[in-house]
C-alpha cells in the first residue's frame, strides 16, 4: 500500500503536456506508446518518483510521448517547448533524439538522454551545436573499458585474445589487443575461432600451447561459455573474459570464474537511502526506473544552481545512482563499465589496481 500510494502521488506531480502551461518546469521524452512502451513507462515511473521524492513544489514535470521514432520525437520537442520546460529528459532511441536535438536547440533547452548510446550524438556536439548531455554509456565504452581494465587486471598473466570474427566481436578483441600494446603487454595467442561448436576443445588445446592461462573471447554469450566451460577443466585451467554479452540468457550454463566487463545493476548503484523508499525492489530494480529518476535529479539541481542550458559540463550532481559529471562534450566524465567475476549465482565486482 505505501508503495501505491507514493506512486500515486508522484504522478499527481506530472501533467499531460496540453494542461502543464507554464508551471512544467522539466519535460520528460519517453516512448509511451509502439514496442518500448514498457520501457517508457519505466523512464515515466522513475521521473515521477523522482519529482515526488525532492520534495520542492516548483518541480512539475511535462510528459510527451516520443514513440522511439523521428517523428515521434520532433512532435514531443515541440509539445515540450510549448509546454515552457527549461530541460528536457529521456529520450530512449537515436531516431527519436537527433530528430529533437535542433528544435530544442532553437529553444535554447538542454536535453539528458537516459538511452541513447550512439557516440555522434556527442562527438559532432561542437558543429551541431547541440544541448545535450548523456547520463548512459557511449557506444564504444564497453571496447574502451575491456582494454583498459584487462591490461591493468593480466599484467603479470601470459594472455590470448580470440573473436569470433563478427563486427562486434572483432572490434571488442582489437580494443584489448591495443590496450595491452599501449600497456607493453603481448598476447602469447591471437585467433579467430568458429562460433556454434557444441565443444572448443580444439581452440582450447591450442590455448594451452601457447601458455595461456587468461583468454579475452570477443563473441556472443552462448560461445563464450562455451570455450570457457573447455578451459576450465583441469588440465587447461584457463580463465576466460569477455564483454557484457555474458548479461544475456543463454542455453548453455557460465561456469564460475568467468570475467565479465559490463555495466553494473542500477540497482546495486542506488544509494541506501533511495533503496528504503522503493517498497518493492523490483520496481528499483527495472530498467530505465532509476537511470530517469537520477537525470530529473541532475535537471532539478542544474535549474536550481542556475546552469542552463550549457554549464551541465564540470558540475557535480547527488543523485540515486551516485555522482554524474559530464564532460565538455556531455558525455559521463567516467566510463561507468565495470570488471565482474562469475561466483556461480551472479557477477560480483572485481578490483582492478
Amino acid at each position: 500500500m505505501r508503495l501505491l500510494a507514493a506512486i500515486f502521488c508522484a504522478l499527481a506531480a506530472s501533467v499531460p503536456v496540453s494542461e502543464a502551461g507554464a508551471q512544467a518546469l522539466i519535460g520528460l521524452a519517453a516512448p509511451l506508446s509502439g514496442p518500448s512502451a514498457i520501457l517508457g513507462q519505466q523512464m515515466r515511473t522513475g521521473a515521477n518518483l523522482a519529482a515526488e521524492r525532492l520534495g520542492d513544489p516548483s518541480v512539475r514535470l511535462a510528459v510527451a510521448d516520443d514513440g522511439c521514432t523521428a517523428q515521434g520525437g520532433a512532435r514531443a520537442a515541440r509539445e515540450l517547448i510549448a509546454a515552457q520546460v527549461q530541460v528536457v529528459v529521456g529520450f530512449l532511441c537515436s531516431e527519436a533524439l537527433e530528430a529533437a536535438l535542433p528544435i530544442l536547440k532553437q529553444a535554447n533547452i538542454p536535453t539528458i538522454t537516459v538511452g541513447v548510446r550512439t557516440d555522434s550524438i556527442t562527438d559532432r556536439r561542437n558543429r551541431t551545436g547541440w544541448l545535450v548531455y548523456r547520463l548512459g554509456p557511449r557506444a564504444d565504452g564497453e571496447r574502451e573499458a575491456a582494454g583498459r581494465l584487462l591490461a591493468k587486471n593480466w599484467q603479470r598473466d601470459l594472455f590470448a585474445i580470440v573473436d569470433d570474427g563478427t563486427i562486434y566481436g572483432r572490434e571488442l578483441a582489437e580494443s584489448v589487443r591495443i590496450a595491452a600494446e599501449q600497456a607493453r603487454l603481448s598476447p602469447v595467442f591471437v585467433d579467430t575461432f568458429r562460433p556454434q561448436l557444441d565443444n572448443q576443445i580444439a581452440l582450447v588445446g591450442r590455448l594451452q600451447r601457447a601458455g595461456a592461462t587468461r583468454a579475452f573471447v570477443g563473441g556472443e554469450r552462448d560461445d563464450v561459455a562455451v570455450i570457457a566451460r573447455d578451459a576450465a577443466q583441469p588440465e587447461a585451467n584457463i580463465i576466460v573474459a569477455s564483454g557484457e554479452t555474458l548479461r544475456s540468457t543463454g542455453e548453455v550454463p557460465l561456469v564460475p570464474g568467468t570475467l565479465m566487463v559490463a555495466l553494473p545493476e542500477w540497482v546495486d548503484l542506488a544509494l541506501p537511502e533511495v533503496a528504503k523508499a522503493f517498497a518493492d525492489r523490483r520496481l528499483l530494480a527495472q530498467g530505465y526506473v532509476l537511470p530517469a529518476y537520477a537525470a530529473v535529479e541532475v535537471a532539478h539541481a542544474a535549474i536550481a544552481g542556475q546552469l542552463l542550458p550549457s554549464g551541465l559540463s564540470g558540475s557535480d550532481f547527488a543523485t540515486a545512482i551516485g555522482t554524474i559529471r559530464f564532460d565538455e562534450n556531455g558525455d559521463l566524465g567516467e566510463n561507468p563499465y565495470r570488471l565482474f567475476r562469475f561466483d556461480g549465482t551472479r557477477f560480483t565486482e572485481v578490483a582492478v589496481p
